[in-house]
């Protein structure tokens, strides 16, 4: 087995290590991004982070959309949404952790593929939550993967985000038409449930992992404004 190296740790507001590991695979680098046991990301694993942004934008109808996106994580969404944005959108980037962003000019800098310095995209230092909470009809989509799914795992407070409050939250956070789209490790019948009774739009997509469209296959609801 080849062996991980642990590159750096980060605090989570509230309680909780964050621990980034990288080692040697193919002649390739793969990072890690670990809670105690937990893995939380795996460069491998960028499949679904990009369905979030590629599902979601072909679904948009406006022509210059203004997209916030809750939690960088290693860049993937990010980068599949540029890959795909007109030159006159923006995207908002929300992270909640510093040395998230530390990592990603750092040690992760071959994964962004220089989205960080794209002009269409700000970087806010933060809740995704309390920026939700703040805006009103500002979003024309708002992506969100700041957990493991639908609940607090990584950041209690991340339940705030998920209860009917916070679903009220981002509707009145979009502009017509616009859609909150969320990514978990799987499915969740309660949360589907909790988007319907807030008169959003649900469609429910199970997608790889992988890129390549092989192992484990992640959950994303994509929900529109009615």
């Amino acid at each position: 087995m080849i062996a991980r190296e642990l590159l750096d740790t980060a605090t989570i507001p509230g309680g909780g290590e964050l621990r980034l590991f990288r080692r040697e695979l193919k002649g390739a680098d793969e990072f890690s991004i670990m809670l105690g046991r937990i893995e939380l990301m795996n460069s491998r694993l960028s499949g679904s982070e990009e369905a979030l942004a590629t599902l979601t934008c072909e679904r948009l109808a406006v022509k210059n959309p203004r997209i916030l996106v809750g939690g960088y994580g290693m860049g993937f969404t990010l980068r599949a949404a540029l890959s795909v944005l007109p030159p006159q959108a923006s995207v908002e980037v929300v992270e909640l952790i510093p040395a998230i962003v530390q990592w990603a000019r750092g040690p992760m800098a071959v994964l962004s593929k220089n989205g960080l310095e794209d002009s269409r995209v700000t970087i806010t230092a933060g809740d995704v939550c309390d920026v939700i909470n703040k805006a009103d009809r500002e979003y024309d989509a708002i992506l969100l993967d700041v957990d493991n799914g639908p609940d607090g795992l990584t950041h209690e407070a991340n339940d705030r985000l998920y209860n009917m409050a916070g679903l009220s939250a981002a509707r009145k956070a979009l502009r017509s038409n616009g859609i909150l789209a969320v990514w978990s490790s799987e499915g969740d019948s309660k949360f589907t449930s909790r988007l319907h009774k807030s008169s959003f739009v649900v469609e429910e997509k199970s997608v790889p992992a992988r890129s390549n469209g092989k192992g484990a296959k992640h959950t994303i609801w994509l929900a529109k404004k009615a």
